[in-house]
């Protein structure tokens, strides 16, 4: 509805226009505060795929010239949670975000919902730079339980960038306080994240002990959506120890619960490291089934398609299908690099770097992404602006 209306509505003094306020007042009212998967809200928010370029234009000019209002700076955190949940892209309110005084009520709600939106675009160094910001705001007001969430997600973002090491530490630090506040599914969501970690750093027996604990602890919650979570972690880690008929057990339990409340960004995990399993037996009927499914569950999500477009590529090269291995695998690392996704852009390269040793023809990789092999997934560059 806005749409037509941006170019025209332009007047000097926004909150002097009943119309524009209107308009404002019938987006922000829609917004729920909360995102969570289990609850009906979050299939109700999904409107915000269609509006959200209207949304964003309407914060932009709202929280410029009302800074000092938390209602506003509320609504573009929800705003920011909608997008991260429905449709992962950059935003242009990012800047706005950063650039808010840090002794704002709304500045670490706001830059936490950031972080995360850069986790969901694969940029990690954004998410982990945004989540230290945001841990130093919880010291300073002294808020335990953020501070320990805070925690657990910058072990995750440690994760993603290698750091092992670093990130058992937050994860072992965050766990402590959570245990100490005495939060049963805080707890089980900490653990699954330090298992993951233990996993990382090829600490198996170890990751399986704190994985069989996160079920455990998150059986007695009404979550179903990080218990279903504790099983595709414990799933990747039976992979990881070659137990293979373990590991297909707890993704299919993943994948019934998924399946249930149709969550998108599960299923698109879950049979991604289905996928993993298969092709490692060298089922490849099997994988290929996985990959189609995972394209299917992440067609909402341009970071999802980019990498099962990578595990169609990564198929391909294990069949020895090189140029359709090729094709695929530049596709995939032109969405990586558009994104800054930086560690998905790297495994593209390296399995570029692959099958240039194996091909004919070499690949000269900075021609090749210079091309728009990607476009697809970028038609509308303003919804894709940098951050």
């Amino acid at each position: 509805m806005l749409a037509p209306l941006r170019d025209h509505l332009l007047p000097k003094d926004p909150k002097s226009s009943s119309l524009l306020c209107m308009v404002k007042e019938q987006y922000f009212t829609r917004m729920s505060s909360e995102i969570d998967p289990d609850e009906p809200e979050y299939r109700e928010s999904r409107w915000i795929v269609s509006e959200d370029v209207n949304v964003e234009h309407l914060l932009d000019v709202f929280t410029a010239i009302d800074a000092s209002s938390e209602n506003i700076w509320d609504v573009c955190a929800n705003f920011v949670s909608h997008l991260n949940w429905h449709k992962s892209r950059h935003t242009i309110l990012g800047s706005r975000i950063e650039r808010l005084a840090d002794s704002h009520p709304s500045k670490p709600k706001c830059l936490l919902k950031l972080s995360w939106l850069f986790h969901s675009v694969g940029n990690y160094v954004e998410y982990k730079r945004l989540l230290t910001d945001t841990l130093q705001l919880h010291r300073e007001r002294g808020d335990d339980l953020a501070v320990a969430r805070t925690l657990k997600d910058l072990s995750h973002a440690n994760q993603h960038m290698d750091l092992h090491k670093e990130g058992i530490q937050q994860a072992e630090e965050a766990l402590e306080i959570f245990k100490q506040l005495g939060g049963t599914g805080d707890q089980g969501v900490c653990l699954m994240h330090l298992s993951s970690l233990l996993h990382s750093g090829d600490q198996l027996d170890a990751a399986e002990e704190a994985a069989l604990r996160a079920v455990d602890l998150l059986s007695e919650t009404d979550e179903p959506y990080r218990f279903c979570e504790s099983h595709r972690i414990l799933g990747n880690l039976y992979r990881g120890k070659g137990e293979t008929e373990k590991a297909i057990h707890h993704l299919e339990v993943a994948l019934g619960i998924a399946s249930s409340f149709d969550w998108g960004d599960q299923l698109f995990m879950v049979h991604e490291a289905l996928f993993y399993v298969f092709l490692e037996e060298r089922r490849f009927d099997d994988a290929q089934i996985h990959v189609e499914r995972a394209k299917l569950h992440g067609a909402e999500s341009t970071y999802y398609l980019g990498q099962a477009i990578a595990l169609q590529a990564r198929l391909w090269y294990e069949q020895d299908r090189f140029e359709e291995a090729r094709s695929e695998a530049l596709c995939a690392a032109d969405v990586f690099e558009k994104l800054g996704a930086a560690s998905d852009l790297e495994e593209c390269r390296d399995l570029l770097r692959c099958i240039e040793s194996v091909v004919t023809e070499p690949v000269n990789l900075d021609d090749e992404l210079s091309d728009d092999h990607g476009e697809l997934f970028f038609q509308d560059d303003a919804r894709y602006c940098a951050h």
